[in-house]
């Protein structure tokens, strides 16, 4: 198991694997459409957007955590 002070680090991995996963899946798909070798040109996006999304992730989760606390309201 991986220890609990690495957490952040841990959902930063799967956010940007997954949200990478599937958003470059279907930007893939709308820009070539069904064609022969979709899976091969996917996974090389793929690969591309989370060598990408995992650092930007991992920097940008701060600031997110900052703008959610100024626009929600603390007490409701």
């Amino acid at each position: 198991m991986i220890a609990r002070k690495y957490t952040p680090y841990v959902f930063s991995f799967f956010m940007s694997l997954l949200m990478s996963g599937i958003m470059s899946f279907v930007i893939t798909l709308l820009n070539l459409g069904p064609v022969d070798g979709l899976a091969g040109i996917w996974l090389h996006a793929w690969g591309m957007a989370f060598i990408v999304a995992f650092p930007t992730i991992v920097l940008v989760t701060p600031l997110v955590r900052a703008l959610v606390t100024a626009v929600v309201d603390k007490d409701a």
